[in-house]
């Protein structure tokens, strides 16, 4: 008789993951989205609201350039200039893009309501807190020091400019767990606002939170979304919940203020021997 040994993690969560805009700062993922429309106005191609966060939670170069290879960009841009963008547009833009970004973070840095209230709550726990973001290192030197003044400093932060590949690859994950001394990776929860952050941990093999109204799905700076009639809000929600589950996400809140169930029922599963 042949037998197959298989272990299982029954241990408790060791480190929760976060995104940093629409996630714990930037109700609505409002800083890169206003910058990539202005990038391309720049060059005489304007593009949407909606478009500018198509590729949003991937790094900012790769994603101008997926912005670019959009068929409703792509032909706006021809008719402009005569041919397709290219590699040199697409660099030419990021450059541009970078300190324009750097200029206006501060004016969207306020911390989302509830992360710090979650964060001690997480912290009481003895969970470790790491963050991952499609920002650079530059950027996010004015994010962490905006964060630090509103109380919140995660213990590790990873942007996509410190590994290979930003999202959906899982290395800014799997460099966090590094860098907090954790494992395994099951033992980790990567809570992001994007679809591609879902897929980001997923890909480490980590358990993944959806944030569907605070962040990129939504869009709207927090009074803007006060404003909206309940109905309105409803079907927003419902398709923005929808979107989220489609892309993997074991579970799907509205925001940071509401994770707690979702990793009270982690705890359980993990408990029994449940895997991502």
């Amino acid at each position: 008789m042949t037998f197959r040994y298989r272990r299982h993690y029954q241990g408790g969560i060791q480190a929760v993951l976060l995104d940093w805009a629409g996630t714990t700062m930037d109700f609505g993922c409002m800083a890169p989205a206003v910058v990539f429309v202005e990038v391309f106005k720049r060059r005489g191609v304007p593009i949407t609201m909606e478009e500018a966060r198509v590729p949003m939670g991937a790094h900012k170069r790769v994603h101008i350039r997926k912005i670019t290879e959009l068929d409703t960009v792509r032909r706006r841009w021809t008719e402009k200039h005569g041919r397709a963008p290219n590699d040199a547009d697409v660099e030419a833009m990021f450059e541009e893009f970078v300190p324009l970004q750097v200029k206006c973070l501060s004016e969207y840095s306020k911390l989302i309501p509830g992360t710090l209230a979650t964060i001690r709550t997480l912290r009481k726990r003895g969970y470790k807190i790491g963050s991952t973001t499609g920002y650079t290192t530059e950027m996010m030197k004015v994010n962490l020091a905006d964060g630090a003044k509103q109380g919140y400093q995660p213990d590790s932060t990873v942007c996509a400019s410190d590994v290979p590949a930003g999202r959906p690859y899982p290395y800014m994950c799997l460099q966090n767990v590094i860098n907090l001394g954790v494992s395994p990776v099951e033992a980790c929860v990567k809570i992001d606002d994007t679809r591609p952050g879902i897929e980001e941990g997923l890909n480490a093999g980590m358990w993944t939170i959806g944030l569907a109204i605070s962040g990129n799905e939504i869009g709207m700076p927090l009074k803007d979304w006060k404003k909206v009639p309940a109905a309105e809000q409803a079907r927003l929600r419902d398709a923005a919940y929808t979107r989220m589950y489609q892309s993997g996400a074991h579970y799907v809140v509205d925001s940071i203020a509401d994770i707690m169930p979702c990793i009270d029922d982690i705890e359980a599963r993990l408990a029994r021997g449940e895997r991502p």
